[in-house]
């Protein structure tokens, strides 16, 4: 064979090599954007969980479970099925997360549940860079993501293996209070071993054990409720007053109350 045929041959051969490359390519180009997509969005929302610790546990609690009197939960059914036709928006769910939480929200939408961290006005603060708050953009889309990412859970879709936080035996007064502890939110801002790592209020580790001897003629348990029911009454050296909501005597029964107190006496 002749040097030009075999070129020929050689050349036809390389040009079947490379529209078959192109090919395969193509057929699995849709899958690997796909697969790219999902791992983008992976990055997104582990990004936007870290931005959400920082900035919204404060408020919505440490899991997004929402705290009592304060914010609502980002996780439960009622959010991903009902919210947006409450507030009459258009859109879908990520974008009105997105545009609440950059522009924040004046007065609450259901004020005789939530009121906000103070109770006045704003109830949620702008959260924008561009209107003097402290996230970017991306940031923003990023806590979307995040809180988007709960909707499977939220609706039953993907089974929770394991609860929020150690179940408690609600038989007892001491376990009932463990529930409402977690209910309301406390474990968002406050530490106990074992339970909640919060740390926007005081560690409450060995609480019955000091509450004794923190106001002159209380004993623990008058001290411990009425840090619950008035909290500016006494506030701990080294956090300021506000911090604790000041409608728990309101939005807890007596009952819940007795049972949180009960509780927070076994933490020697």
């Amino acid at each position: 064979m002749k040097r030009v045929q075999l070129e020929i041959v050689f050349g036809t051969i390389l040009v079947l090599l490379s529209t078959a490359i192109v090919v395969i390519l193509g057929i699995q180009e849709p899958q690997r954007m796909a697969d790219f997509e999902v791992q983008q969005r992976a990055e997104l929302i582990e990004f936007g969980a870290s931005v959400f610790t920082i900035n919204c546990t404060r408020c919505h609690g440490s899991q997004a479970q929402g705290i009592t009197g304060i914010a609502p939960s980002l996780r439960d059914e009622y959010f991903f099925t009902q919210r947006l036709e409450e507030v009459g928006w258009q859109g879908g769910l990520e974008n009105y997360i997105v545009s609440v939480v950059t522009t924040g929200r004046q007065v609450s939408t259901r004020p005789d549940q939530y009121a906000g961290a103070t109770g006045t006005s704003p109830v949620m603060p702008t959260w924008s860079e561009r209107f003097g708050g402290p996230l970017r953009d991306d940031q923003i889309r990023a806590v979307a993501a995040f809180i988007m990412n709960f909707e499977p859970y939220a609706l039953g879709q993907i089974p929770t293996v394991e609860p929020l936080v150690p179940l408690a035996d609600e038989s007892t007064p001491e376990g009932r209070g463990q529930a409402v502890f977690v209910q309301a939110g406390c474990n968002a801002c406050h530490t106990i071993s074992g339970l909640s790592t919060g740390n926007i209020g005081p560690v409450l580790d060995g609480l019955a054990s000091r509450a004794g001897d923190t106001v002159s003629g209380l004993t623990a348990e008058e001290y411990i409720r009425q840090s619950i029911v008035e909290p500016s009454a006494y506030v701990v050296e080294g956090f300021a007053d506000g911090l604790m909501p000041q409608t728990f005597g309101t939005t807890l029964t007596e009952e819940q109350i007795n049972d949180l107190v009960a509780f927070l006496l076994t933490l020697q």
